[in-house]
């Protein structure tokens, strides 16, 4: 991007790729090939030059990182990968360890638990992050017309991940969230992980949620500031034009969380406990940083020179002026 100011006077910005990245894939109750994909790509397209990656070593696997997962990172060209996990990867990342050839990184991403989500805010200021995505939730926003069971098995599908993630309906409708909260029963008993999803469902960070009207449940969703948002309502549009804060949105019955988690195209590494109020989901952008670059010749310089005089004398910073007034024949 060029701006030209003037004759002589231009200011460019640039996108400039970080250098080195740490990547973090969780493995403590699931494998997760899919973030590794989710992490890599965008530091590859982005043009990061160096990237490493950590996994928790898996006991049934001699102490080694899940084969599936050092696959993939293969099959995506990343040969510096190690068997590490938990808040201790996201502090080895961020400071190195020499012991183990690991060198510094200039920015860290990835989901993970409530641990790693902690130890990446303990970082920040040491390294860069993306955003603090721990333990998962999902924020449905659902009127009498959506289908209860359809609503039920994506509110499962997230507490599946954690017994701290957060599965949240919002709806104007007693008798729709009765019927949801039926559809629940049966989804949460019968799925394999079904211990760890009552838990989800059943702990302070979950509910059910009646508002009047559907302009009170968009407020409400951007209090909450979702990870993952569902909009299954008659008119969708009309309530997603008052979202203002979330990190993924899924609209209608056809547009599951799972379908980002896995397929959709989109990112599924995204700010969670209501990070998405002022975080973005992981992509390109997250591994560049734009900047200004500035040319100005001589008579552009000269031209806005009384300006900065003025500016600096005002700010009692007079040095400022006179590294500008030096340059025009000015000398002390």
């Amino acid at each position: 991007e060029r701006t030209v100011l003037a004759t002589g006077a231009v200011v460019e910005q640039r996108w400039q790729p970080v250098g080195r990245v740490g990547l973090y894939v969780p493995g403590g109750k699931a494998v997760y090939p899919s973030s590794v994909v989710m992490n890599v790509v965008p530091a590859q397209v982005a043009g990061v030059r160096s990237i490493a990656l950590a996994s928790p070593a898996q006991a049934a696997h001699a102490g080694r990182i899940h084969p599936t997962i050092a696959g993939v990172a293969a099959l995506l060209g990343i040969d510096e990968v190690y068997a590490m996990g938990g808040a201790g990867a996201i502090g080895a990342f961020a400071h190195g360890v020499p012991e183990l050839g690991l060198e510094p990184v200039q920015r860290v991403t990835g989901p993970g638990n409530v641990f790693v989500a902690a130890a990446k805010r303990v970082v920040q200021g040491v390294t860069g992050i993306d955003a603090e995505a721990g333990p998962t939730d999902i924020l449905v926003i659902a009127d009498d017309a959506a289908d209860a069971d359809f609503v039920a098995s994506d509110l499962v599908s997230q507490a599946e991940h954690d017994e701290l993630a957060a599965a949240v309906l919002v709806t104007d409708s007693a008798e729709f969230a009765e019927r949801v909260l039926e559809r629940l029963v049966v989804r949460a008993t019968e799925t394999r992980h079904s211990e760890r999803i009552r838990a989800a469902l059943d702990g302070a960070q979950s509910a059910v949620v009646l508002v009047d009207d559907l302009e009170q449940a968009a407020d409400f969703a951007n209090a909450f500031g979702a990870e993952h948002l569902e909009i299954q309502v008659r008119d969708a549009d009309a309530v997603l034009a008052g979202i203002e804060n979330a990190g993924a949105i899924f609209i209608g019955p056809y547009s599951p969380v799972s379908l980002g988690d896995y397929a959709a195209g989109s990112n599924h590494v995204l700010p969670t406990g209501g990070q998405s109020r002022h975080a973005a989901g992981l992509s390109a952008a997250t591994f560049l940083r734009p900047q200004q670059v500035v040319r100005y010749d001589e008579e552009a310089l000269r031209e806005v020179a009384p300006v900065i005089a003025t500016l600096s004398e005002e700010e009692d910073l007079p040095a400022h002026g006179e590294a500008v007034t030096a340059r025009f024949g000015e000398r002390r």
